[in-house]
């Protein structure tokens, strides 16, 4: 399930600059370990952790479960922000 909010509030006659903000978490692990003999096996792993330093290739493995960080569920937060010290 996806879900998407975007909230947005406009000021009347006022111009301000915006700018979208997003927040990307990845979540609990969802690699089924037996699907080569036909069932459904998750490992329980609750979140990603990155295997190493942002760049690197084994950013992209998590510390916990050894999985690729594709594996995970990816929540998106979005939101749009106002500066208000331009008025």
């Amino acid at each position: 399930m996806k879900r998407q909010i975007v909230v947005r509030k406009e000021a009347s006659q006022r111009t301000c600059s915006s700018q979208i903000v997003r927040t990307v978490r990845y979540a609990e692990c969802q690699k089924n370990h037996a699907a080569n003999i036909g069932g459904y096996a998750v490992d329980g792993c609750r979140e990603f952790m990155a295997a190493g330093e942002e760049g690197t290739g084994a950013a992209f493995s998590c510390a916990a479960c050894g999985c690729h960080r594709n594996f995970h569920r990816r929540e998106v937060e979005t939101e749009v922000v106002c500066d208000s010290s331009s008025f």
